[in-house]
């Protein structure tokens, strides 16, 4: 990209250079989430909203901060903890979205089932998007098409050969594969998988959910208990272009740029198979 690319013109070609970019960014912040992890004792604070902080956390946020404002002057940034502070930038249809530890909760319990996503939301979607899974050494990337790669926390991408482009397939007739959260599983998701043709239930941690939809290793997964856009953006616009949809209660796609609600999300449901949504 170059200094004078300016939101919100982007085109295939700078989807496709974002993806990778936003890729190289989160396997390469990994390390500093790696570095935490590797110590003794883990410690956190509570926020406002009772979420628990860690140095990581502050850390990787603060590396793609810079990393963004080097090789995407201008662009605005929404990042989770400097909105917990309660800061944010002006922007308009065009913004970066930073959730540097997504499943912290995880990190502390030290499962490796915590990402470092990225995103830019252009006109309410996103375009691009990546994922990190540090201690899993794993990137999941996408814009007009999605990749997984093999990437140690703090190298780069590899070469372009070694990535595996990703669709979403269509439910096996054996039945679907559902996704849910480990730390958020409530009584409306579990009425919801259960009016579904469900052969099997899995219970995965962070944005990893989307990831393996994105594979096509699952086929829905529903979230109605509360997100931030930083939560799904980078996980929506990698199963987007591996062919799946992000779906509102209504059927239309799920919105971002909702800074008048702070950034809440409302439910959703991530389908692999579009033509599954009629299901429910």
């Amino acid at each position: 990209m170059t200094d004078h690319w300016t939101p919100p013109t982007v085109s295939p070609t700078d989807r496709e250079a974002l993806a990778r970019l936003f890729g190289n960014l989160v396997v390469s912040a990994g390390a500093l989430a790696m570095e935490v992890l590797a110590r003794p004792n883990l410690d956190s604070r509570l926020k406002d909203d009772k979420s628990p902080v860690t140095e990581a956390d502050e850390r990787v946020e603060d590396y793609l901060l810079a990393a963004l404002a080097r090789d995407l002057p201008g662009v605005p940034i929404i990042a989770e903890e400097a909105a917990a502070r309660g800061e944010t930038m002006t922007h308009g249809e065009a913004f970066l979205l930073i959730d540097p530890i997504d499943g912290t909760r995880e990190f502390l319990a030290r499962s490796p089932e915590f990402t470092v996503n990225l995103a830019l939301i252009v006109d309410g979607a996103p375009v691009a998007g990546a994922i990190s899974a540090p201690a899993g050494s794993k990137v999941w990337f996408g814009g007009l098409e999605s990749y997984l790669a093999d990437a140690a926390p703090g190298g780069a991408l590899p070469a372009p050969q070694e990535w595996r482009r990703l669709r979403t397939r269509k439910p096996p007739v054996e039945g679907m594969t559902a996704l849910v959260s480990k730390s958020h599983l409530d009584a409306e998701t579990q009425a919801f998988i259960a009016r579904l043709p469900i052969a099997e239930r899995l219970s995965v941690g962070s944005s990893l959910k989307f990831c393996a939809v994105a594979e096509g290793r699952a086929d829905v997964y529903p979230r109605f208990g509360p997100t931030m856009e930083w939560d799904t953006a980078a996980g929506d616009a990698i199963l987007r272009a591996a062919g799946g949809v992000v779906l509102d209660p209504s059927g239309a796609p799920l919105r971002y740029n909702k800074s008048h609600e702070k950034y809440l999300n409302g439910p959703f449901i991530a389908w692999g198979d579009p033509a599954s949504a009629t299901l429910s």
